[in-house]
């Protein structure tokens, strides 16, 4: 059946017409139409792992695709260069279990969903990095100047390692994020790598672990580092005015104090102090 496409004036306003004649008893029944396009260029699904981005040999490994509702066709690749939507092979569901882990698993995957009444598929997921565990000796984290601190100030965690590595990856354990990752220019033993975070807030709070890997194999990882838990305390202490007229020793502070520091100097005196 020939049909003939007018388009509204917007693009997504579009008219199909089915000429149908000379009407004989075979054109009899119910009918229904659907439009279709060549591409879905606004929807960009998400995806996501089960039980998450970092796993070791022998876990088992599911990638989930998530997109809007109506669609019903579902795609995975696996970066190894770029990968034509019209090769690409759907599945009706978004789950996509890849079995047990193995070396082989870790790398960089992307999804698609789409129609089954289309050839047509959406723009690709934000690419997902799988990264397999376990390969080198765990580092050691610390952060400097401590793990206590106020809001509004700054922190470096620090990730070393004994063993030679170029990249290190910091990730907060359950956050969705991907992980925080550095490459070093010299990578002798022993490496380190410094995640600064500045300012400091509220959501910066938490656990966190970090792992070592080599750049001739990115996406084989270091055992976990002993987790480094994060505390982010109120906001960061104010400076106290201090006045001292010839009669009397007046205390101004911006902020209610806890303690003032039980020494002055004799003779003239700093103006500032830090309340904790």
């Amino acid at each position: 059946m020939d049909s003939r496409i007018n388009y509204g004036r917007w693009p997504a306003q579009a008219q199909a017409l089915f000429p149908v004649g000379p009407v004989n008893t075979s054109h009899g029944g119910t009918y229904r139409c659907y439009g279709s396009s060549s591409s879905y260029p606004n929807v960009k699904p998400t995806l996501s792992a089960q039980p998450g981005p970092f796993v070791l040999p022998g876990d088992n490994l599911t990638l989930q695709c998530h997109s809007e509702a109506g669609f019903d066709r579902f795609a995975l690749t696996k970066d190894v260069g770029l990968t034509p939507t019209q090769g690409l092979d759907g599945q009706p569901s978004p789950d996509f279990p890849l079995g047990r882990v193995t070396r082989a698993h870790g790398g960089r995957y992307r999804c698609y969903t789409g129609h089954n009444l289309s050839y047509a598929w959406s723009a690709p997921s934000a690419p997902l990095d799988i990264l397999i565990t376990g390969m080198y000796e765990k580092p050691s984290l610390s952060a400097q100047p401590g793990p206590s601190v106020p809001r509004g100030e700054n922190v470096t965690l620090q990730c070393r390692s004994e063993t030679s590595f170029d990249n290190f990856h910091l990730h907060k354990v359950g956050s969705p994020a991907p992980p925080w990752h550095l490459r070093l220019r010299d990578w002798a033993a022993p490496s380190q790598a410094n995640f600064h975070i500045s300012p400091v807030t509220s959501a910066h709070g938490g656990p966190y672990r970090c792992y070592g890997s080599r750049g001739t194999s990115p996406y084989l990882l270091s055992h976990a580092s002993d987790p480094l838990q994060l505390v982010v305390s109120g906001e960061k202490p104010q400076p106290l005015s201090i006045e001292r007229p010839d009669s009397q020793l007046t205390v101004r502070p911006r902020r209610a104090l806890r303690r003032i520091l039980p020494w002055i100097s004799k003779g003239s005196f700093t103006s500032e102090l830090w309340c904790q």
